[in-house]
């Protein structure tokens, strides 16, 4: 699972960093409103812990910006609001911004690791049990992926690289983000496991010499798309 904290207290947001990483979550940090969602516009998340006083953009423009979002996965993504409010208007404010929990400081990290737990468990009503890119489908449901109705033979790992390269269709993701949401651990950075599935993959999905599903971007990753030669 990966976490993204926009969090402009330092302390707060090292002791959220170790803390997460302690529960094997993959983090990356923000300190301030526009960075986090630079951050966010280049990355696929889990589960978000937003800071409501920030720097450049506060908490309730960050929420506003992700749940206005044209992208069905990307503007659902979870978001639990942190702040040293504890009033109820607030409270009340950022849920109908659309945070999905509130927690004022200070809390006990067992408290918010339990309420990530319980947001991460929720069905993802949301999300379409199918991806399409051309005549290429992944059914979730099924777990099987066709080109033009014809089931193809992948294994999990395949499954699972081509499904996140799906859901980020039209951005390029790089190997350590692939790393952490396919692999779930940190792969040795000399390791060619990444570029090898990618070659399977793509000699499985690109049937015809012509097509061209998988784009290498030198030195920045993957993207999938269709590409004409």
């Amino acid at each position: 699972m990966k976490v993204l904290i926009i969090e402009d207290d330092l302390d707060t947001q090292e002791f959220l960093q170790k803390r997460l990483k302690e529960k094997c979550f993959a983090v990356d940090v923000a300190s301030s409103g526009e960075s986090g969602m630079r951050k966010f516009r280049d990355i696929a998340y889990d589960i978000i812990l937003l800071d409501y006083t920030l720097p450049n953009k506060n908490g309730f423009a960050v929420i506003q910006e992700i749940r206005t979002l044209e992208d069905e996965s990307r503007k659902n993504t979870p978001i639990i609001m942190i702040s040293v409010t504890n009033e109820l208007l607030n409270k009340v404010a950022a849920l109908e911004y659309g945070a999905d929990d509130y927690i004022p400081k200070p809390f006990f990290f067992a408290e918010l690791l339990a309420r990530m737990q319980a947001i991460l468990r929720r069905p993802k009503l949301q999300e379409s049990n199918a991806l399409s890119i051309g005549d290429l489908t992944l059914d979730r449901n099924r777990q099987q992926v066709t080109r033009n109705g014809s089931p193809m033979l992948l294994t999990r790992k395949e499954f699972a690289l081509l499904e996140y390269l799906m859901k980020n269709q039209g951005s390029i993701v790089s190997r350590s983000a692939i790393s952490e949401h396919v692999w779930n651990t940190d792969l040795n950075p000399f390791s060619n496991t990444i570029e090898t599935h990618i070659l399977n993959l793509r000699k499985k999905i690109e049937i015809q010499e012509s097509d061209r599903f998988i784009q290498s971007v030198p030195g920045r990753g993957y993207m999938i798309g269709i590409v004409n030669l």
